[in-house]
C-alpha cells in the first residue's frame, strides 16, 4: 500500500521505520543471511520510531524499539517528495526495550 502525504497515529499508537528483514552483515564483515520465514526468524527486530500518537508518553520521535516477533502490521509506503519511507504501525505492549541509539552489531548488506 502506498500513501501520499502525511500520516498520523490515532491516541497512543506508534509506527516505525527502519526495521530491517534482509540479509544483513555484522561489524567484523560476517554476512548473516534471511531468516525471515524460518524459526530460526522468529526474533524480535528494531525499529526506529517514526511518528506517535497524541496520549504516547512512553517512546519519541526518532528512538529505537525492540518489538517482539511479529508484533507490527504490514508494510506502507508513505511518499514524501521524492523520498518513500516504509513503515509499519506496532503493538504498544509488545515494546520490550527503548534506546536512544540504534542497533549497532548488524548492519543492512548492500
Amino acid at each position: 500500500m502506498k500513501v501520499q502525504g502525511k500520516i498520523r497515529p490515532l491516541r497512543d499508537n506508534v509506527i516505525i521505520s527502519d526495521m530491517e528483514f534482509g540479509q544483513e552483515r555484522t561489524k567484523s564483515g560476517i554476512y548473516v543471511p534471511s531468516a525471515d520465514g524460518k524459526h530460526t526468524g522468529i526474533t524480535p527486530r528494531w525499529g526506529r520510531v517514526w511518528a506517535i500518537g497524541e496520549e504516547q508518553k512512553h517512546v519519541s520521535i526518532g528512538q529505537w524499539v525492540l518489538v517482539e516477533h511479529g508484533r507490527w502490521t504490514r508494510t506502507v509506503e508513505v511518499e514524501q517528495g521524492d523520498d518513500v519511507i516504509e513503515v509499519r504501525m506496532i503493538d504498544n505492549n509488545a515494546i520490550m526495550c527503548v534506546s536512544d541509539d540504534g542497533p549497532t552489531d548488524v548492519v543492512r548488506a548492500s
